[in-house]
């Protein structure tokens, strides 16, 4: 969580609906530089984005970066409904208005990119640019259906990307997940990435590890003192409130709000900027390629090389260098 991790730098809001908010915040050193807003992903907080909030204020930027619902200091409701994007959308969008952050540019991992894509659809406004790590642009009245989701990725490519949904969609994920945070740990964040091809990714195999408490080396990349900070952050809530980002999706949640969204308004039509990698066997670099530039207009695809899906821990500083030449070619001033 942000008060955690990052004590000097974070801050608390209850927002308009009582909901409230943790977050990290450190308004730009350089006033001609913008702000970078920040959102994390499946099952993390604002702590995996520990290497860019010492990095973006050390060359002038502000970040702005909230533990998201369910998760760290912001609340985690039991009810599904409240994982709303057009809800959520609202709550960054305060967040932003509490800063004075009139526009940023904005940066998504994994699950963050589909709250990044919600942003492009309901206060575009509000953003000179939008980057997406590991996961591109979800497209409004997107309908998740996972069998055939399943179907199609084993035709494609061999095995389920999408196999370790439906545990996550049932009521004794989260339980498993409290009960067994380290094994969660090592099938998420793989010191091989070609472990997913075996542990998580296919039908089946993530509760089987996770429920038999397997555990593996932590990666080069993730050391054992952050391996403990991430654990209390994640304790503090468990995984309920996480889980219930993917029951949301695979339940249908967001149709209601996104059924009046006109054709034009599916697009993503800000500079946007698509990081991948290439031993990603989850969220493929293939896969969010073809499906982001479908839909958006000003893309620019880089791809990492031999890096798996934690982008933005397994290779900092080259994406450091991506977020700045994005913003030099953008107009933002």
């Amino acid at each position: 969580m942000a008060s955690l991790a990052f004590p000097s730098i974070a801050k608390k809001a209850t927002l308009s609906d009582g909901t409230t908010y943790g977050y990290v915040a450190v308004a730009p050193a350089d006033p001609k530089k913008p702000t970078f807003l920040l959102l994390h992903g499946y099952p993390s907080s604002s702590y995996d984005w520990r290497n860019q909030i010492q990095s973006l204020p050390a060359a002038g930027f502000g970040v702005i970066v909230p533990d998201l619902l369910g998760y760290g200091d912001t609340d985690a409701p039991a009810d599904v409904d409240a994982y709303r994007m057009k809800t959520m959308t609202q709550h960054i969008a305060e967040i932003l208005d509490r800063e004075g952050v009139s526009r940023c540019f904005a940066v998504s991992h994994d699950w963050g990119s589909a709250l990044l894509s919600r942003l492009v659809t309901y206060i575009r406004s509000r953003l000179y640019g939008a980057v997406f790590v590991s996961v591109g642009y979800v497209e409004p009245k997107l309908v998740w259906d996972i069998d055939a989701l399943l179907a199609l990725t084993r035709k494609a490519v061999g095995y389920e990307t999408y196999g370790y949904w439906p545990w996550h969609n049932s009521e004794e994920a989260a339980k498993d997940c409290d009960e067994h945070p380290a094994s969660v740990f090592s099938l998420i964040y793989p010191s091989d990435p070609e472990d997913w091809k075996k542990n998580f990714a296919p039908l089946g195999e993530a509760q089987r590890y996770v429920r038999r408490g397997r555990l593996d080396p932590l990666p080069s990349w993730y050391s054992l003192a952050e391996y403990t900070m991430r654990d209390r952050v994640i304790s503090k809530k468990g995984y309920r409130g996480p889980l219930n980002w993917y029951k949301a999706a695979m339940r249908g949640i967001n149709l209601a709000d996104e059924e009046g969204i006109a054709d034009e308004g599916l697009f993503c039509d800000v500079p946007t900027l698509l990081v991948v990698s290439d031993r990603d066997y989850v969220t493929r670099a293939d896969m969010q390629s073809e499906q982001t530039s479908k839909w958006a207009k000003r893309l620019r695809i880089e791809t990492m090389r031999d890096c798996g899906h934690w982008i933005q821990l397994e290779r900092p500083d080259d994406l450091q260098a991506l977020l700045e030449e994005f913003v030099e070619g953008c107009q933002y001033e």
